[in-house]
């Protein structure tokens, strides 16, 4: 990680989740992060709706031009970017595993402006919506809105030390009540 606000989220998410995989929502606390929630956001991991975003820093309101709340993620990232973007933040979500990517996009005066993109899981419970937070974090600050985000470099931060149970098993594992099978006749 480059960025400080990103290395201070980081250890404050590290922190919080302990020996967890991630740490629950509910163990974030603002007012711990004060000084970031402007670049901070909140995602919905909802693949089918886009990854609409659940709250967004003002900051990162200012920088995408508009207040983001129930629209798409990946949709602020150039066309060529955005299925990467959705398998990432899907990874993000279902193998609880953070990642870290460099981002690029158009500034308003015809530079281009770099940040570095922290998303985090949260911990995952059977009938709770699942969600991750992230942290988008400007090198030199444009003045005004962006054009489309487009992803520069990536890579997953600490494989976990236990084997990974595949995604169809951790969601039977989560499956409560009544289960239907089908099978051969």
């Amino acid at each position: 990680m480059k960025h400080p606000s990103n290395r201070e989220f980081f250890a404050y998410w590290n922190d919080r989740r302990g020996q967890a995989r991630a740490p629950e929502r509910c163990d974030i606390e603002p007012a711990a992060v004060r000084e970031l929630l402007g670049d901070i956001f909140v995602l919905s991991c909802d693949a089918e709706s886009g990854f609409p975003f659940r709250m967004a820093g003002t900051r990162l309101c200012a920088l995408l031009g508009a207040d983001v709340k129930h629209k798409s993620f990946p949709a602020y990232f150039a066309p060529a970017s955005r299925r990467e973007i959705e398998e990432i933040t899907t990874v993000v979500c279902e193998e609880a595993l953070p990642a870290i990517a460099g981002v690029k996009a158009p500034a308003p005066d015809g530079s281009t402006a770099h940040f570095e993109l922290l998303l985090l899981p949260f911990a995952t419970h059977a009938h709770e919506p699942i969600s991750l937070t992230g942290l988008l974090a400007p090198f030199e600050m444009p003045k005004g809105a962006l054009g489309p985000l487009e992803l520069v470099s990536w890579r997953y931060m600490h494989p976990p030390a236990e084997p990974v149970m595949p995604r169809a098993l951790r969601k039977l594992a989560l499956a409560r009540g009544l289960m239907v099978y089908e099978g051969l006749r």
